[in-house]
């Protein structure tokens, strides 16, 4: 069931994204060798406790996690690119980092993710980043009234398909509002036309996300972290995207 939100509370969701958006640029910019992804995870714990905000990931226990899940922020390096379980590592020169952080404030939820490289990247590392950039900003440009859901996941794997990147379908985009994951769910690949109209006061995060080489995931032991099956290195980018009367307003996007 979609809950289409008024616009009194896509501004509240808009509060929320804002400290979504200005935590993870704060971590974002930490991100470099030598720090520890448990020093990112204990920062974010701090500002989620000072703004009164309430993680969306602490305690969730989704039927694909061996959860609860007892962190606020996914971290994940180089060929893990979702549900990343911060643990004791400390960042290399040159590693691929995804950041993904989703709160509540005042019950409306905002999610949002960036990967940065720490240090030096690799030419096809920066390539790979900024194809999941573009895709977001695709689909965002997408989201319009009347336009099909499949038009923006579409637009989104016509980006990955442009580099030759493979699209895993099984994770994407999806619908948030009061709870971090809603529907419709928001395949990173499909075809234009097709699939359910967009409305304005619908809510949506999209997420594109893939690697060079395959769309073929595996678990590690701690039963959360998805990595790639060939061990290639992935990217992740994510904004929280309201459908208006005027187009799309991203949500955790910083002026």
């Amino acid at each position: 069931m979609i809950e289409y939100k008024t616009d009194q509370a896509i501004d509240r969701m808009a509060v929320t994204g804002r400290f979504v958006a200005e935590t993870l640029a704060e971590l974002a910019d930490l991100v470099r060798p030598g720090v520890n992804l448990l020093d990112l995870e204990r920062l974010a714990r701090r500002r989620v406790e000072e703004r009164g905000a309430v993680s969306c990931f602490w305690d969730y226990a989704p039927s694909f996690g061996r959860g609860p899940f007892r962190n606020v922020i996914c971290l994940s390096v180089n060929d893990a690119v979702l549900h990343g379980l911060p643990h004791d590592y400390v960042v290399r020169d040159g590693d691929v980092v995804s950041l993904d952080f989703a709160v509540s404030v005042d019950g409306w939820v905002a999610d949002s993710a960036v990967t940065v490289v720490a240090g030096t990247a690799r030419e096809e590392d920066a390539r790979l980043v900024a194809s999941t950039r573009a895709a977001l900003e695709a689909g965002i440009a997408a989201a319009v009234p009347g336009a099909r859901l499949g038009d923006v996941s579409a637009a989104i794997g016509a980006v990955a398909a442009a580099h030759g990147y493979p699209v895993n379908l099984d994770f994407g985009g999806h619908g948030l509002g009061r709870t971090m994951h809603e529907d419709p769910h928001v395949p990173n690949a499909g075809r234009p036309g097709r699939g359910l109209r967009l409305r304005p006061g619908m809510t949506l995060a999209l997420e594109p996300w893939w690697s060079a080489s395959t769309d073929e995931l595996v678990v590690d032991p701690d039963g959360w972290t998805l990595r790639f099956a060939d061990g290639s290195r992935g990217a992740h980018a994510e904004h929280t995207v309201a459908i208006t009367e005027d187009g799309p307003r991203v949500l955790t996007r910083l002026d």
